[in-house]
């Protein structure tokens, strides 16, 4: 299992979101914890050296770093503001 870290500006977002919304966030990152590489509705950025999970309308981009076993989450943000 893989451990997860959050950026302060994705730690923010997520503490300030509705809270039903935060929760299913929280869970789809736990799924990803146990097993990035099986997880739906991933797909790798080509600007950015991450990736991105699709959540709804919301998106989780996030890089990871199989040495250290560690997913760091960099930003949470609705579908037309994550990649500005």
């Amino acid at each position: 299992m893989h451990k997860i870290t959050f950026s302060k500006n994705a730690d923010k977002t997520l503490r300030r979101m509705p809270r039903n919304t935060a929760i299913n966030i929280a869970k789809k990152i736990k799924q990803l914890a146990k097993n990035p590489s099986r997880m739906q509705n991933v797909k790798k950025l080509t600007d950015h050296p991450g990736y991105r999970l699709r959540v709804g309308n919301w998106r989780v981009v996030y890089t990871v770093v199989d040495k250290e076993l560690l997913i760091h989450v960099v930003k949470i943000k609705p579908r037309g503001e994550v990649y500005k």
